[in-house]
């Protein structure tokens, strides 16, 4: 079965955490050989032949609409990749061929702007201390739009896959557990984790960003009749601050400090490995 894996950075891998990239030449788009695609290709064997096009940095609008330029490997110090600027890729979409027997989709984060919101949290809680919740203060009556604007682009988004692929299976993927159900939990200032972000923030974060957003993907993807691959359950107890044991499947900021090894809060080979588990058996159940 042909199959082309569409994404952002929670399908490629991006961060050393999650495996070593394997493209030469480079792209910038970071997909890394313990990405949950490159695990089900190797678990699945013959019964796929796999297109990865995930490419980091991506937003929904890159899937169909726009190109994108790629943002390569975050550094030790959050510098740009030593190779960039990376050239341009196309949409993911045009790497899809018409026979195509089945496409998963892992994408929402960076058009809800997730990145963002982390980069401005860490700034205000750093200014604030852990102290209540700036984050929300300052950004939470904007959030409903986004979400909304979210849930009309990924809407467009499976219109176009349908109309590019027909006969395709279309598998999306949620986003994974994040931020653990009690935020207390999280080390205020530990880089490792979710540095100066506010408990107060984080709870927000979860409840009115993340949470919100895989509502939207579920919904979205049951109004074109497609299957939705929940992440999120199950991750419970395998945030970021659930470092004791290697427990957690996404790193934080970073994913250690010594040496610095920048993660910006994405899966490491655990949650992919989850997240590949959970899209196998979906693909299986077909």
């Amino acid at each position: 079965m042909e199959w082309v894996a569409l994404g952002d950075s929670y399908t490629a891998g991006v961060i050393q955490a999650a495996g070593e990239e394997f493209e030469t030449p480079r792209d910038g788009c970071v997909r890394t050989t313990e990405s949950y695609p490159e695990v089900v290709r190797r678990e699945l064997g013959p019964l796929v032949d796999l297109r990865n096009v995930s490419c980091g940095a991506a937003e929904i609008r890159h899937i169909a609409q726009e190109p994108h330029e790629p943002l390569g490997r975050p550094q030790p110090l959050l510098g740009p990749d030593p190779d960039a600027p990376f050239e341009k890729v196309a949409p993911q979409l045009e790497s899809v061929p018409a026979q195509t027997g089945l496409i998963t989709v892992g994408i929402g984060g960076n058009s809800a702007g997730f990145g963002t919101v982390l980069k401005r949290c860490v700034e205000l809680g750093l200014a604030e201390g852990n102290n209540g919740a700036p984050c929300e203060e300052e950004l939470g009556a904007t959030l409903p739009a986004t979400l909304a604007g979210v849930r009309r682009e990924y809407d467009a988004m499976l219109t176009a896959i349908h109309a590019k692929a027909p006969d395709a299976r279309v598998l999306t993927v949620g986003y994974p557990h994040v931020v653990p159900e009690d935020a207390t939990r999280c080390t205020f200032g530990d880089f490792r984790e979710f540095a100066t972000i506010t408990h107060g923030d984080l709870t927000w974060a979860r409840t009115e960003l993340l949470e919100p957003l895989n509502r939207i993907i579920r919904e979205v993807t049951a109004s074109h009749g497609d299957t939705f691959v929940d992440v999120y359950a199950g991750g419970e107890d395998h945030s970021v601050c659930d470092r004791t044991g290697g427990q957690n499947w996404v790193d934080g900021i970073y994913t250690s400090l010594f040496p610095a090894v920048p993660a910006l809060v994405h899966p490491n080979a655990k949650g992919h490995a989850h997240v590949a588990q959970r899209l196998e058996d979906a693909i299986l159940a077909g």
